[in-house]
């Protein structure tokens, strides 16, 4: 595509804009185009949320080459601890590219700001904290024109939708570089796939299916709170065990499935019909299913299904299948990289029968995402890919929103949703969380068929 928020990447736009990296890097130790009114041309990155998504992201931005000095200059977190492992982390690789000082290591819900404080307008502010956070620090990067990646989903709820999509047009208008971590979006494999699947090699996309079928991930399981630990920084620690700071193991997990599906059907679903339940839970009090199947249809009537489930010992599943009138399309194969994307004529993975696959080995997406926007920021070309993460947000909030009331849920009823955490940006250490936990200990959890209008009772 040629702008993020309007259409998807063909694998021939992909060519020709790898062609200008091409050019670019041959000029490169030549000539830097500057991205500073000064004459420093490095880029300075300030990296909020210094988790292993947040400190993989800023792996990936010192990666990249030839393009000009990248530096790491400012760190923010609400955990001290979380801060100093990923500074040690990013420090043992990437030592010439930092230049952190303790001055500028900044801990608390305002380290955002005093991150983003230090950098100049063009320099970059990485997002990787709990999603619900997202739509506070991007108001101020934009304030301040910063450039951002942030992470994925970019929302959990249909009112932050609404903000977002209205930040997405602010950053445009200012001429702001955003990516968001959809890397799937980058990558190669899919970008030919795509352009295979809408140039009739399957056929009329008719339905499309996607699992994400594994034991218990990241913080979306958790037992009762210890009693020394302050509730809110609880909270947030093991923020996919909450709607409102993560919009639960759903929407942080299963996002990328429906994204990739709907980008190969290069449409969004309109509404969304889903079952879902807790089983094994022991003493476990967090808000999640630990599984959910959902129908989501498309205007057309074609039908992405869904399967994602948190059970150990069970069958394990990670990928997305798209079926056409003449044949089958493996979107991803075994988690998000490498894709192995491939086409078949029928609808069996039957090699004889195979008519086309990407050949190995395949480059990160999670490389190519930072490659790509770094690139747009070297050579001021418009760059924004907010409004197409807040639909994949959108998306998935709408499955989850129907799995955890009982009912079709429409598009325009997720977005009409009220937000879980309305004042957010007015969370303070010592003040209530946006949640709390009755006299067992335990949370309030969706409870479909009988919490019909919401996802969960209080």
């Amino acid at each position: 595509m040629t702008r993020p928020d309007q259409r998807n990447t063909s694998r021939r736009e992909f060519l020709q804009q790898s062609g200008r990296i091409a050019a670019a890097t041959a000029i490169s130790t030549m000539v830097v185009p500057a991205v500073h009114a000064a004459d420093d041309s490095t880029v300075q990155v300030a990296l909020v949320g210094c988790g292993g998504r947040g400190t993989g992201a800023a792996a990936n931005c010192l990666s990249v080459e030839q393009q000009g000095v990248i530096k790491l200059t400012a760190m923010a977190d609400v955990f001290e601890h979380r801060l100093a492992g990923s500074h040690n982390a990013l420090a043992g690789r990437y030592s010439e590219r930092m230049d952190v000082p303790n001055d500028r290591k900044f801990i608390g819900f305002d380290a955002y700001q005093k991150a983003i404080d230090t950098l100049r307008p063009g320099d970059v502010a990485i997002f990787a904290t709990p999603p619900a956070f997202r739509w506070v620090h991007f108001k101020y990067a934009i304030e301040k024109g910063v450039n951002v990646f942030m992470e994925k989903p970019v929302t959990v709820d249909g009112g932050s939708s609404k903000r977002m999509f209205e930040l997405a047009e602010q950053a445009s208008a200012k001429n702001i570089k955003v990516a968001v971590g959809l890397m799937c979006r980058h990558c190669e494999a899919r970008q030919e796939l795509f352009d295979r699947i809408q140039n009739d090699e399957i056929g009329d996309v008719n339905m499309l299916r996607a699992y994400r079928m594994t034991p218990p991930i990241g913080s979306a399981f958790s037992t009762p709170k210890p009693a020394d630990k302050n509730e809110l920084m609880w909270q947030i620690e093991r923020f996919h065990s909450f709607l409102w700071a993560s919009g639960g193991c759903y929407s942080d997990f299963l996002i990328h499935n429906i994204d990739e599906c709907c980008w190969m059907k290069n449409d969004w679903p309109v509404r969304a019909q889903a079952v879902g339940g807790r089983h094994y839970r022991g003493d476990n009090i967090d808000q999640n299913f630990d599984h959910y199947s959902v129908e989501y249809t498309f205007g057309d009537g074609t039908k992405l299904l869904l399967d994602g489930r948190n059970i150990a010992g069970c069958h394990d599943e990670f990928a997305s299948y798209a079926h056409g009138s003449k044949g089958l399309a493996v979107i991803s194969t075994s988690a998000h990289s490498p894709a192995k994307c491939r086409t078949y004529a029928g609808h069996n993975e039957d090699k004889a029968k195979q008519l086309w696959a990407f050949p190995q080995p395949e480059q990160s997406p999670y490389q190519l995402e930072w490659n790509h926007l770094i690139e747009a920021i070297r050579r001021d070309q418009p760059y924004n890919e907010v409004k197409r993460g807040v639909e994949a947000s959108l998306v998935t909030a709408m499955g989850r929103m129907a799995a955890h009331t009982g009912r079709v849920i429409t598009r325009e009823e997720a977005l009409n949703a009220p937000e879980f955490a309305p004042d957010v940006d007015k969370l303070v250490l010592d003040g209530p969380a946006p949640i709390q936990a009755d006299s067992d200990g335990k949370y309030p959890v969706p409870m479909p068929g009988f919490v019909k209008d919401r996802e969960y009772a209080g």
